[in-house]
């Protein structure tokens, strides 16, 4: 039986204050897929990325990702002959380090992820910073390699930060709200970009998002958390064809599945800690 690429089995988490951010929580992720965590305020959608990530270990439970144990104390592999998966990270707030131009951040992962550290030195003047220009010119940012973060605005800066999470070749991108502190024309033109880079270049992707329009947009599963602890309520496909459009977005059907995802989060704001993971369906409880 072949391995999803990421696993969460049973995972249960609890903060070091004694607050339980997952509770048996599971999630399997075909390689190359799209999936969107979205949820209430609070529900574990971050601690799952940061799980996925290494960042943080279960409190009980297993995370899997491409083969091998995840986990911030360097849990061994489950196939010990297993490489390692590439993970590119873009959040929220870009980030860029201000005494580095545009295009020395975008090759930072280069410098860093085997195995292209090793060949940095040798190729930072050359291939890396044609494949780092490559990538600037493909979201927009032709020309905008030599200038210093301070000179670009919030959108460019994201823009960039999305270069710098695919300039490694990820087989994994977390992406933690990044267009959430953009303006909406902004965060539509982004969309656009980000499903071209996924057709382009099919890394797994795993979105946490509070916009369900943005869910909707350019995921291919979207799945609803509970309020805290944080469980897997519903996992649903999104069937809309790509590439997809803005105008696509305002399509009844796409409305609907909006309207339904928001239905099913403001029921979770009102479930209680010990409620089953569980409930209704709910086209059955509206109908």
């Amino acid at each position: 039986m072949t391995r999803s690429f990421i696993e969460l089995a049973d995972v249960t988490l609890r903060y070091g204050g004694g607050t339980l951010a997952l509770d048996h929580t599971d999630l399997d992720i075909d390689q190359g897929d799209f999936v969107a965590l979205v949820g209430p305020s609070g529900c574990g959608k971050s601690t799952i990325l940061k799980l996925v990530a290494g960042l943080l270990n279960p409190s009980s439970g297993g995370v899997i990702v491409g083969g091998r144990e995840a986990g911030a104390k360097g849990g061994g592999p489950a196939d010990p002959h297993t490489p390692r998966v590439r993970i590119g990270l873009a959040f929220q707030n870009p980030t860029m380090l201000p005494w580095l131009t545009i295009r020395e951040n975008v090759m930072i992962p280069l410098k860093i992820v085997q195995p292209f550290r090793a060949d940095y030195a040798r190729k930072k003047r050359g291939e890396f910073a044609e494949r780092a220009e490559a990538l600037l010119e493909q979201v927009g940012l032709k020309g905008f390699g030599d200038k210093r973060p301070w000179q670009l605005s919030g959108g460019m800066l994201q823009r960039a930060s999305l270069c710098r999470a695919l300039v490694h070749d990820p087989q994994l991108l977390l992406l933690d709200e990044p267009f959430g502190a953009l303006d909406q024309f902004t965060r539509e033109e982004l969309w656009a970009i980000m499903q071209e880079l996924w057709i382009a270049k099919r890394p797994t992707v795993l979105l946490v998002t509070h916009d369900l329009r943005e869910s909707a947009y350019l995921a291919n599963r979207i799945c609803v958390m509970s309020s805290r602890p944080g469980r897997i309520l519903e996992d649903r496909e999104v069937g809309f064809p790509r590439p997809r459009t803005l105008e696509d977005s305002y399509a009844p059907e796409f409305a609907t599945l909006v309207q339904e995802l928001r239905m099913r989060i403001a029921h979770a704001r009102t479930e209680s800690d010990t409620a089953p993971a569980k409930i209704e369906p709910l086209e059955r409880r509206v109908a």
